[in-house]
């Protein structure tokens, strides 16, 4: 589990980490780290170009006496101070090593000849975006052809909540101390990290639990339902389904065809004859019930263990009158998409409510759900509005996007780290709805099978075409390919 903690957080730890080592000894650990990870980088030391963008704090401090540490391994490293105030032992301990300084003016023939650019300009206190001449530098470091190595943050980037304003640097490799920052796993900020390298600088004895984790391979495995030889097919989960629409058929098929290939032991569709006509052509293990629209309540499902409902369902008196039928159930139920935009009309259905309940919506749905807010806000900040939403709502939310992130009331945020672009296509949405129902059908709680669904959905899609555009099919024809990947097949 990579696990990720605020600026605050790190700085007390950092505080009673030094009063415990002799001065200095923590920025000497840091830039250790540092330099053994530009090393790797390069394809040589001696003889290489090495240019670090130095600013006032222990940041750039950490760049000096990294920098003084590859020139004496025969690098040739040049330090861009910015600001009145360099760091002064940094400094003298890289021209002792045989490394120089230059000016501001001299900043751009200097990157243009590197072979690695180290960016210590702006640490994780950094807040606001950057300001002049750090800006320019920024955008001079992130056009130039040497790989960038960002000294525990790119600069610019907002270290808890990972939002960019304005200019900043896009590393190729991030070297964390201590612990991730947030900032590095949610987007934007963690399109600017590129590859993060963690190196150990003694913080774990005083770091609390953290507040954003990642999970790994390993931590979904262990995670995953595995049936045993006493299994039937209602002890592996019986998934209510009520999804699609005369409009929207394929919604019903692919929020099934997730279910199925989770490994959910029965799925019953709940929906419009035609619709259920071709849920079963597609997937013939499926029990439909047909439902009357008149009393979209009767056709209800009793003998199911968790209910997926909204993924093209629309949004008409008959859909909102189901949906509050499902909600008084004491059953884990997940909303995506329509029953998101339908629960905007009346909160109170799931605020009131005290069995398991998820919410799945993008950063569009959810800005319904918490008036005040935009979309493109959210974007920026999906820490801080999926965990409000969460608390808001007493439930687990799901926030899709660039970065899905997974907030509940009763524990650390989790952040996806299989995501992938190749996600923005039709239909990728109402797989996953039924690839988490299935794992709440299985007995998991609405987080952990929010994580685990997530996570093999990004994962199926890397390996559906191999990197290669694909569609909603393509995803769960790749499910299973998925998961055995995660248990180490």
């Amino acid at each position: 589990m990579r696990q990720a903690h605020e600026v605050e957080t790190v700085r007390s730890a950092e505080e009673a980490l030094m009063a415990r080592l002799p001065e200095g000894a923590l920025m000497a650990r840091a830039a250790a780290g540092l330099a053994a990870v530009v090393a790797r980088v390069l394809p040589r030391v001696y003889g290489s170009r090495v240019v670090l963008l130095v600013g006032s704090g222990d940041n750039g401090g950490d760049a000096l006496f990294a920098g003084a540490r590859l020139a004496r391994r025969g690098a040739a490293v040049r330090a861009v101070p910015v600001g009145s105030r360099p760091h002064a032992a940094g400094l003298a301990a890289l021209r002792a090593a045989g490394g120089r300084a230059v000016g501001l003016a001299d900043a751009g023939a200097e990157l243009a000849a590197a072979d690695v650019v180290v960016d210590g300009l702006v640490g994780i206190g950094g807040r606001g975006g950057l300001r002049e001449p750090h800006a320019t530098l920024a955008h001079q470091a992130s056009e130039a052809a040497a790989p960038v190595v960002a000294v525990d943050l790119p600069s610019g980037i907002d270290a808890d909540t990972g939002a960019v304003a304005g200019p900043a640097v896009r590393a190729d490799v991030t070297v964390a101390f201590g612990t991730h920052k947030p900032g590095l796993l949610v987007d934007p900020g963690a399109g600017y990290a590129g590859v993060v390298e963690l190196v150990d600088i003694g913080l774990a004895p005083w770091l609390p639990a953290a507040r954003v984790e990642a999970p790994q391979d390993a931590d979904v495995a262990a995670l995953l339902p595995s049936p045993g030889a006493e299994t039937d097919k209602y002890r592996r989960g019986v998934l209510a389904v009520a999804a699609g629409s005369d409009r929207f058929r394929g919604a019903a098929v692919l929020a099934v065809g997730g279910a199925l290939r989770g490994g959910v032991g029965m799925v019953r569709y709940v929906g419009q004859r035609a619709v259920a006509a071709a849920v079963v052509g597609r997937w013939p293990e499926a029990v439909t019930s047909p439902q009357d629209p008149a009393d979209p309540a009767a056709a209800l499902p009793s003998r199911v263990a968790a209910w997926v409902v909204g993924p093209g369902r629309g949004l008409h008196p008959a859909a909102e009158a189901e949906l509050e039928a499902v909600l008084g159930t004491e059953l884990p139920v997940l909303l995506d998409a329509d029953a998101v935009t339908l629960l905007a009309r009346r909160p109170h259905l799931v605020r009131d409510r005290t069995a398991p309940t998820l919410l799945t919506p993008h950063a569009a749905e959810l800005s319904r759900l918490l008036p005040g807010t935009e979309p493109a806000g959210i974007a920026e900040r999906r820490l801080e509005h999926a965990t409000r939403a969460a608390a808001e709502y007493g439930c687990t939310v799901l926030l899709k996007g660039s970065t899905t992130v997974i907030a509940d009331p009763a524990g650390p945020v989790a952040v996806n780290p299989t995501g992938t672009p190749l996600l923005a296509a039709a239909g990728t949405g109402d797989v996953l709805s039924g690839l988490i129902g299935a794992f709440l059908a299985s007995g998991l709680a609405p987080r952990p099978a929010a994580v685990c669904g997530a996570y093999l959905h990004g994962r199926a899609a890397r390996l559906a075409h191999a990197g290669a555009p694909i569609s909603a099919s393509d995803l769960l024809e790749a499910i299973p390919a998925a998961e055995r990947s995660v248990r180490g097949g």
